[in-house]
């Protein structure tokens, strides 16, 4: 029996390559059992005039589920759902009736909302992204990156590939850390005292988790990364907010009680602010003075393309104070959610031991193909090409700005891929960006990184990582041109 070529389409919102939706399509229906062994499927030439594709994408979706047992190929006769094709599930899955359960009371820990920053996932469709963190397609080099990831899928790299580290992670890649990237930031550390994370926000979990207590006194940075106040919340730690000038933490308002700050020193999150040597000497005095440890988020540090960085505050740290957290999801691509920690053994050893029990240890031939695209030079050659593209937009930036007199509240001393910026009094620019959306434009409201329950809202953060440079002008006349009308009204 054939299979009727009506049954079959691609689904327009879906994910991947056509050759892979093909794949998906024609497994799914295995599976469900509306597709069964010995049924011919349509041929290769219909089947693609019916989706609208090319023969070859076909027949090589085709072909690959031959190779998986789900088809076979007979010959000249055409291709027909295989005999050893896997069974769809005896009992047909079932919509899950309403709950009966009160879950208002039944939920013991709420976690939502987690960081209230809503990014459009289909950013690349808007012509105007100044949004933070997306990984640029034109900048990104992906031939290398995949020649690393197919190396890393080697006979030779199939013990890193396959084993269970458990609580261990890739050699190779702690090498790197400890020989290349570290020195870079004055750091000198051994691998026990090194740990690879699922990120930057997975670090300063672990972290959080070590070190603080329902007794313990945490203070961050007010803005800060709503995701970090958001993680110290959920531990139940009593939190100190220490707000920021354009030198990063303001010391002189640091309860004396505190037992663990949390900073960005390098690139002030979100101003963007650079914590000068004086104030980073004053901040390490003070830690070792009133007994406290120092968690330095090091992100974006790579991207100085204004003048050579800060020395790290680990770097400085001569008492074993200061955690350090660095990250390749930053520089690579935010999908990656690779980065890590460095700190005293002791504390190295417990945060190995918390992460092994919650995730063991991040995917091998993740940290192998970063490994190798570190050790080749790739990793090097990308900073530098994205230094280069950042230092150009940025001018564009500002002069943009400056020519419609949008005030700009921090903008770092060393570069980095974003600016901090200061609506005119009375504008929201929660209200403001929706608003740009209609103009294909995309910004980043400031309320979310205040603690305030009701905090300023004419702040917003202007990235130029993922948008191109002829269009950043334009962009940032229409923002100029939504911020009047919002004048008009008051």
């Amino acid at each position: 029996m054939a299979i009727s070529i009506e049954t079959f389409f691609i689904d327009p919102n879906g994910e991947g390559t056509l050759q892979a939706r093909i794949q998906q399509m024609v497994a799914q229906g295995i599976l469900a059992g509306r597709f069964r062994p010995g049924e011919k499927l349509p041929s290769s030439r219909s089947m693609a005039k019916h989706l609208g594709v090319s023969r070859i994408t076909v027949t090589l979706a085709y072909t690959e589920l031959v190779a998986d047992d789900y088809l076979m190929s007979r010959g000249r006769s055409g291709f027909y759902v295989s005999d050893n094709a896997p069974d769809p599930p005896a009992f047909p899955a079932q919509r899950a009736s309403a709950t009966t359960v009160d879950w208002t009371r039944a939920i013991g820990q709420r976690f939502s909302p987690a960081l209230g920053m809503n990014k459009p996932s289909n950013w690349a469709e808007y012509e105007y992204p100044f949004i933070y963190g997306q990984t640029d397609p034109e900048l990104f080099d992906g031939a290398n990156w995949r020649m690393c990831a197919l190396q890393a899928l080697g006979k030779r790299d199939f013990s890193s590939l396959t084993s269970d580290y458990f609580d261990g992670d890739d050699p190779q890649l702690i090498e790197f850390i400890a020989r290349q990237t570290l020195p870079r930031r004055g750091i000198l550390a051994s691998p026990d005292e090194i740990l690879v994370t699922m990120g930057a926000q997975n670090a300063l979990w672990l972290t959080a988790q070590v070190l603080l207590t329902q007794r313990r006194l945490a203070a961050i940075e007010d803005p800060c990364y709503p995701a970090l106040r958001s993680i110290l919340l959920q531990s139940r730690c009593q939190l100190a907010t220490v707000p920021v000038d354009g030198e990063g933490l303001k010391l002189d308002e640091l309860p004396s009680e505190t037992d663990v700050v949390f900073t960005t020193p390098s690139h002030q999150c979100p101003t963007t602010a650079t914590m000068p040597m004086s104030r980073r000497q004053a901040l390490l005095g003070r830690a070792k003075a009133d007994d406290f440890l120092v968690v330095e988020d090091d992100y974006e540090f790579e991207m100085a393309f204004l003048k050579s960085p800060s020395p790290s505050l680990k770097s400085l740290d001569r008492d074993g104070r200061v955690i350090y957290v660095g990250s390749f999801s930053k520089s690579l691509f935010p999908g990656l959610r690779l980065g890590y920690l460095v700190g005293p053994a002791p504390f190295i050893r417990e945060a190995r031991a918390l992460r092994a029990s919650v995730l063991r240890h991040a995917p091998g031939h993740t940290q192998r193909t970063v490994s190798y695209f570190l050790s080749l030079g790739h990793y090097d050659a990308l900073v530098r090409r994205m230094a280069r593209t950042y230092h150009k937009r940025r001018q564009v930036l500002d002069s943009a700005l400056n020519d419609i007199d949008i005030k700009v509240a921090g903008k770092g001393a060393y570069g980095g891929s974003s600016v901090w910026v200061e609506a005119p009094h009375g504008v929201d620019t929660g209200v403001l960006a929706k608003n740009l959306q209609q103009d294909g434009v995309l910004i980043e409201p400031g309320s979310p990184f205040f603690a305030d329950q009701d905090p300023p809202r004419q702040f917003f953060r202007l990235a130029y990582s993922s948008i191109p440079t002829e269009r950043i002008a334009k962009g940032v006349k229409l923002i100029r041109k939504r911020i009047d009308a919002e004048l008009a009204k008051t």
